[in-house]
């Protein structure tokens, strides 16, 4: 007899849009000094623009972001940059980037 529980089981959520898994605070760090480069260099206003515009292509950016990790890796730890790598791939971490640009650019301009 064929059972149906266990493959049902496995695809009960294949198709989630929004998984609930928060960043860790290593994620939420290297958001921070990534931002914090942009900010410092006030690459703020065309990062923001490359990054909403970018929205619906995150996740390819995160591949392309693979493609180029040595190149990354002159700004960043390889670690790091597989890091970084695996929060693009992630739904919300265009909002953490771009919501963390806008604070550290308001905190530079007070």
């Amino acid at each position: 007899m064929f059972r149906t529980e266990g493959w049902r089981a496995g695809l009960a959520h294949a198709f989630a849009l929004d998984s609930g898994v928060e960043f860790t605070l290593e994620e939420r760090d290297l958001v921070e000094r990534l931002c914090r480069i942009v900010v410092g260099r006030k690459l703020s206003a065309p990062a923001l623009m490359a990054l909403e515009s970018a929205r619906p292509l995150s996740f390819m950016g995160s591949q392309i972001l693979a493609f180029f990790g040595p190149i990354a890796s002159v700004a960043f730890s390889r670690q790091d940059t597989e890091r970084l790598i695996g929060i693009l791939e992630r739904r919300h971490s265009l909002d953490l980037i771009i919501d963390t640009i806008h604070r550290q650019e308001d905190e530079r301009l007070e």
